[in-house]
């Protein structure tokens, strides 16, 4: 778990009661809205403001006025009460009916029972879920019955290997995540408001960023703002998608790939860069006379097949009018990648930021060869419409600073 405050001393009902009383400027209109009376609503407000220990509004014979924290963390609650008005709509589709008249979720407006549900989705097991959050086995359970009672729909089915979930589960789990990812958030936010950054900043780390961009951007951010943990994922791409919709991951770096394909993926290109074939300072190609005859005789280590490099790559040295190379190691691992290429006669062919400092010190040299077409565009993938936290929006200006300083000597057109 993320060394950050409770989840549960932010009240979603309280956010609601926020949220509404924001939108209609009235303690009075927000209760008629919300069918709860005006103290109650009063109350809610109230209890929001000690949690968070800011005042939220200025109240005005004329209404409720937002302070400046109140306008600081609004998105953010707008956000999440929208997460979770979404549900009903998601499951209506999946039992193929209409939703006629909207209902807001009540049942899910408990954080708690969020947090229990992620964690069963998760681990599988109600024991260790009750043992992880501090609360009995039959407290998970009743949690779960409340979920299921409300929407009508059962989330979990018992089998050999846990409880797992079942399609409504998967389909509304990025619904929930997000909206527990917003209100964790809350507190960013308003401690940035203060002038402090805070929080925690995790990142999807492509291959292509991990060698160089990355660890240049986070060094130079962490020496400026050391209170704050960054936490990487070197999953492949697919599956970091997954985690940024979810929104356990604040945004992606690495090879951009055609976000068109999903619209709710935004893209933005840091610099661009090609492909060049690599091998030892003292490899005999290097001085070979036909020098495409040694490409297609050599012993390759190559990106995994049907990843985006190698079909790049093929497609490349198809331009060339050269078989496209049969590998003797597939491997992403560009520790592994270096070994093999200074112990051996092997040959690779890799972006160039990917093994920047070892072609900047002279321990490997590429070969005299251009790989038509294998010209790449670096940069972020983000979840569209996701509103950073304080700490991630400044790291990301650290990520644009270190591609926009020359830091690459081998990017350049």
């Amino acid at each position: 778990m993320e060394s950050e405050k409770d989840i549960n001393y932010i009240n979603i009902m309280q956010i609601r009661s926020f949220c509404q009383v924001a939108k209609r400027g009235s303690v009075s209109q927000a209760a008629n809205d919300l069918f709860r009376t005006q103290s109650a609503i009063t109350r809610s407000i109230r209890d929001l403001e000690h949690v968070l220990s800011v005042p939220l509004f200025e109240r005005h014979f004329s209404g409720m006025v937002l302070t400046d924290y109140g306008k600081c963390i609004l998105p953010r609650a707008q956000k999440a009460i929208e997460e979770l008005n979404e549900v009903p709509l998601i499951l209506a589709r999946l039992k193929n009916k209409e939703n006629k008249e909207f209902v807001e979720p009540i049942y899910l407006f408990n954080a708690r029972r969020l947090e229990i549900f992620l964690q069963l989705y998760h681990v599988n097991h109600t024991q260790t879920v009750a043992r992880l959050l501090g609360i009995t086995q039959p407290a998970v359970s009743a949690a779960l019955k409340m979920l299921e009672k409300g929407s009508g729909v059962a989330f979990f089915r018992r089998s050999p290997e846990g409880v797992m979930p079942g399609q409504a589960a998967t389909l509304i789990y990025p619904n929930l995540s997000r909206c527990m990812n917003e209100l964790q958030h809350i507190y960013a936010d308003i401690a940035a408001r203060r002038g402090v950054l805070e929080g925690t900043v995790r990142i999807g780390a492509l291959p292509l960023s991990r060698t160089r961009l990355l660890p240049q951007a986070v060094s130079a951010f962490l020496a400026e703002h050391p209170g704050i943990q960054v936490l990487t994922n070197e999953s492949p791409f697919d599956a970091l998608v997954a985690e940024m919709r979810a929104g356990n991951i604040d945004f992606i770096i690495g090879a951009l790939r055609n976000a068109g394909q999903a619209s709710d993926l935004a893209n933005e290109v840091l610099f661009e860069e090609e492909m060049v074939i690599l091998a030892r300072n003292d490899h005999p190609l290097h001085n070979a006379g036909d020098l495409r005859a040694g490409l297609a005789q050599a012993r390759w280590v190559l990106p995994r097949a049907g990843t985006p490099a190698r079909r790049i790559l093929e497609d490349a040295f198809t331009a060339l009018g050269v078989s496209a190379p049969c590998p003797v190691v597939e491997t992403g691992d560009l520790a592994m990648v270096r070994g093999l290429l200074l112990h051996s006669d092997m040959l690779a062919a890799v972006s160039k930021s990917q093994l920047a400092w070892e072609l900047e010190a002279g321990v490997l040299t590429p070969l005299p060869v251009t790989l038509p077409q294998t010209r790449r565009a670096i940069g972020l993938t983000f979840r569209a419409g996701s509103l950073p936290s304080p700490a991630t929006e400044a790291l990301l200006g650290y990520v644009r600073h270190c591609a926009r300083a020359e830091i690459f000597p081998y990017t350049q057109p």
